[in-house]
């Protein structure tokens, strides 16, 4: 049950490459799931979440949407993709998100700057080449800003990928065959421990995702380990609320099967909570 997970650059063909990967080897291509369940879980629209990922979201978009909470619940529908299996993931860090996992072939599609202008303008039937050039730029930097808000990294870096592929001088057949190719490698062969660690991160995501959504934990910021149905909560706590609190969200999310609760609440919790009011 291979999984793919492709990065997204403007122009660069990585969608068509996840086409013909579904094609020659009957994977499933994700669509738009992500961005729907997203919006659904937010209680927005779809379009919003396109935007902010896009950098065009308004000011106003921008500091009204809790984007953190995009990210946590962005994680936990990659993981829930990647459980199943047979799939292409192109976009929302999947790349980084499933790096950890041994089975996962992670792979850049990128292409020169000017060719990925005369996509644009070609697909947007313009003759402006300045204003397709500006789109250009401003969805790299909305990628690399993302990237490196969310996850510490420098976008493009190659030492983030197990294959770097540049459609300038390898065709969308040849890419697709190559990533293939790799996924029947020995070292991206589907093993029980490659399966536990999948398991692990998408328990902890949907663990993430639970706190998020509950209004007395979703200010937290804690660690969360899951380990064959254990889950491990660390870090600090504002109070006894938030930490009682934590271990019960926890221990109803789906396939936790038991809690250990090592939250430490805030020497200076008083001092803390008297200088919010």
């Amino acid at each position: 049950m291979p999984v793919i997970a492709l990065t997204q650059e403007m122009g660069s063909l990585a969608k068509n490459v996840a086409l013909r990967l579904g094609e020659l080897a009957g994977l499933q291509v994700m669509r738009h799931e992500v961005a729907e369940n997203v919006a659904g879980r937010m209680h927005v629209e779809t379009s919003l979440i396109h935007r902010l990922r896009g950098g065009k979201a308004s000011l106003r978009e921008r500091f009204s949407t809790d984007r953190q909470q995009v990210a946590v619940f962005t994680a936990e529908e990659v993981f829930a993709l990647a459980r199943g299996g047979n799939i292409v993931l192109r976009g929302w860090g999947a790349t980084l998100l499933l790096r950890p996992v041994p089975h996962v072939v992670c792979v850049r599609i990128t292409r020169p700057f000017e060719q990925r202008v005369d996509w644009l303008m070609e697909n947007l039937e313009t003759t402006d080449r300045e204003a397709a050039q500006a789109e250009v730029r401003r969805s790299d930097d909305a990628h690399a800003n993302r990237m490196r808000a969310q996850f510490g990294v420098t976008w493009g870096d190659p030492l983030l990928y197990d294959l770097v592929i540049n459609t300038e001088r390898v065709s969308v057949d040849s890419a697709a065959s190559q990533i293939l190719a790799l996924a029947a490698a020995p070292e991206f062969r589907e093993t029980d421990a490659s399966h536990a660690c999948l398991e692990g991160l998408a328990l902890s995501a949907r663990v993430r995702a639970a706190l998020k959504a509950d209004e007395v934990t979703s200010g937290t910021n804690i660690g969360i380990e899951a380990a064959g149905g254990k889950v491990v909560l660390t870090g600090l706590v504002l109070n006894e609320q938030e930490r009682d609190a934590a271990a019960r969200v926890a221990g109803a999310v789906a396939g936790a099967s038991s809690v250990e609760n090592r939250l430490r609440i805030m020497a200076v919790s008083r001092k803390f909570t008297h200088s919010k009011t």
